[in-house]
């Protein structure tokens, strides 16, 4: 062999060697785990409970349960008891190039009877309780060097002033809502020892600035004598986060592939292109899909099927479900007029449904809402 072959079969090595590391690392599902507060910011505290330590504790241990599973990488925020900035939380994440964000934190109230579990996806509810949550988080940023210039003059006390945020939101709304879903469906799962709060909406800061699907999940009130305890035990630390970590899992599984050996297995199940979505309920209107662009109100997403009642919807009436992309999505009313959907919009969220959000179809394929309101 000549040393021009010589050459030529070394440089071919190594393509092939940079193109199976690169292929490898496109098939690793990346997850960010975030632990609230940190260093000189403790979170909230109530008779030695320390929200920074029960935030961090629980994530190592999330992040232990992830670990162990082939093709999934971890990336945390803070592995110990620093103090990290809320937009270089997110940024963290989005520089790996995370599938997934997950922000942990404990919950508070002065009424030491609140208890319950809350998982919270980005969005701009009006509802008082959820604003008091951001409130509490977002008011983090006051310990940070120049806030008021980094944040764009921000004011942390004031969270509906996050507007026109839309945009983001709802890139990443339904795969927000389906992971946050199952992080509340395994919290359920742990029975009297903590109470399920369910799946909420508020404009978190540190979700807002992170490009991907996201949660904050409050993972009980450590000001509940009875729950702080738990949340403060070694036990109760395990068994939260292994609620977290399979909930995880069960999102990868369900976007991203079963998780074996097999090299293709963390690639996307899902063909990412856009299709109309398939009804379930009624399959006459995928035959005869209207022609124009419609706005309905999404009420949630979900894993599980319901039936379409009243009931099942705090009374709501006009219920319809979709089956796409593996989630039951459920749609309050349907209208060509942007300001009665608003109304509607608002009706849902009075009833209960604080994350709720407007989306628009165009002859049947969902479009943006700024598309379908030009």
């Amino acid at each position: 062999m000549n040393r021009f072959n010589k050459i030529k079969v070394i440089f071919t090595f190594f393509l092939t060697i940079l193109s199976f590391c690169a292929y490898s690392q496109s098939n690793v599902f990346k997850v960010t785990l975030d632990a609230g507060h940190g260093d000189h910011d403790f979170g909230a505290v109530y008779s030695g409970r320390i929200e920074k330590n029960i935030a961090l504790a629980i994530v190592l241990k999330v992040g232990k349960i992830l670990e162990s599973t082939p093709n999934v990488n971890v990336i945390y925020t803070r592995k110990t008891d620093v103090f990290i900035d809320l937009v270089e939380r997110a940024n963290i994440a989005n520089r790996a190039n995370s599938n997934i964000f997950v922000s942990i934190h404990c919950n508070a109230n002065k009424n030491t009877a609140a208890d319950g579990t809350e998982t919270y996806v980005m969005g701009l509810s009006k509802l008082a309780s959820n604003l008091e949550a951001a409130k509490k988080e977002n008011s983090v940023i006051t310990l940070e060097k120049d806030y008021k210039r980094k944040y764009e003059g921000y004011d942390p006390n004031s969270p509906e002033s996050m507007i026109g945020l839309t945009l983001m939101q709802e890139e990443y709304q339904d795969n927000s809502i389906s992971l946050a879903s199952k992080i509340e469906d395994n919290f359920e799962k742990l029975g009297k020892k903590l109470r399920q709060g369910g799946v909420k909406q508020a404009p978190f800061m540190v979700l807002h600035k992170a490009y991907m699907p996201r949660v904050l999940v409050e993972t009980g009130f450590i000001s509940n004598p009875t729950e702080g305890n738990i949340l403060n035990s070694e036990e109760g630390q395990n068994d939260i986060a292994k609620a977290i970590a399979e909930a995880i899992l069960s999102y990868k599984r369900e976007y991203f592939g079963s998780g074996s050996n097999e090299s293709n297995d963390a690639r996307p199940v899902r063909d990412t292109t856009p299709v109309k979505a398939k009804v379930v309920e009624a399959p006459a209107v995928a035959k005869n899909t209207p022609k124009g662009t419609f706005f309905k109100v999404q009420l949630i997403a979900s894993i599980k099927k319901t039936p379409l009642e009243p009931k099942n919807f705090k009374g709501l009436k006009n219920v319809t479900m979709i089956y796409e992309n593996n989630i039951y999505k459920y749609f309050y009313q349907e209208t060509s007029d942007y300001t009665a959907a608003k109304k509607y919009l608002e009706e849902a969220k009075d009833k209960g449904y604080g994350a709720s959000f407007l989306v628009a179809t165009k002859d049947g394929e969902k479009i943006s809402i700024q598309d379908a309101i030009k």
